[in-house]
């Protein structure tokens, strides 16, 4: 951290010169500044609730199924994607959306229509990048709420059925009130990384494509290519400060709401 209000030198090291908030004034006096802070921000909250929303969703469908054979061939389904590289998944990406040769744009063709440039147009990476994160990761995530689904008591499933109860208001009153805790603690977590971008993932689908930056450049690529272009580890290191202090107030900040409002979803 100390590094991050020097002018650091690889000769000097730790006692290289001190030169205050230049680093900082360095990257909240560029364009950039506020780019790939609001594209963090709003590219990782969208991640959260819709990959929260869509594991809640597919947890309880797979523990509503009576097919348990099905359900394990499902689950392993689901968790595959999770062990594939980002950079694997630029390639089948890539496969599909490209301009000349990609599968969509040939049965747009085929239909009769116009190919649609995925990769020369920014308004498209939004929902391109989240369907890409719910593809790889709310399989994984489905799998730690489903095994929370399986340690609710049955009793209290047994004595809702004898009470008359229906398949959705089992779910609607005792899976989802149970499963609550689970969802808060974990949307807690991500909300500490909440300005922390997958590095591998932003990198790995837009490569240096500038076109697509407007939309798809977040802080932990720009810190790639600040520091590849000027080669200063102190600009660097000051943009990696912003994200910490920043993503420390988040996750304490949302900590103390949910602790006010529902304490038993509280990380302390």
């Amino acid at each position: 951290m100390v590094i991050a209000f020097q002018r650091f030198h690889f000769s000097t090291g730790i006692r290289s010169p001190f030169v205050g908030l230049d680093n900082f004034r360095f990257f909240f006096g560029s364009t950039w500044a506020w780019l790939v802070t609001r594209n963090t921000l709003a590219l990782n909250l969208l991640f959260i609730i819709s990959g929260t929303i869509f594991a809640v969703f597919l947890a309880i469908i797979l523990n509503e199924l009576p097919a348990k054979k099905f359900l394990k061939i499902s689950q392993s389904t689901m968790l595959l994607p999770f062990f594939i590289s980002w950079v694997i998944v630029s390639f089948m990406l890539r496969g599909l959306l490209a301009t000349e040769t990609g599968l969509f744009n040939n049965i747009l063709v085929s239909m009769g229509r116009d190919r649609i440039p995925f990769y020369s147009t920014a308004g498209y990476w939004y929902p391109i990048l989240i369907i890409a994160n719910l593809w790889k990761n709310a399989g994984h995530t489905t799998i730690i709420y489903l095994a929370a689904i399986t340690g609710i008591d049955e009793g209290l499933y047994e004595a809702s059925y004898i009470d008359g109860a229906t398949r959705i208001q089992r779910i609607r009153y005792i899976t989802l009130p149970l499963l609550m805790p689970v969802v808060s603690v974990l949307t807690l977590m991500a909300l500490g990384r909440i300005f922390f971008a997958d590095f591998s993932m932003f990198y790995a689908l837009v490569r240096d494509n500038s076109v697509l930056m407007p939309t798809a450049e977040v802080l932990d690529t720009y810190v790639f290519r600040v520091f590849r272009n000027t080669g200063d580890p102190s600009l660097t290191m000051a943009i990696g400060l912003y994200q910490s202090v920043v993503g420390f107030i988040t996750v304490l900040s949302a900590n103390l709401l949910v602790k006010k409002y529902y304490p038993d979803g509280s990380l302390f």
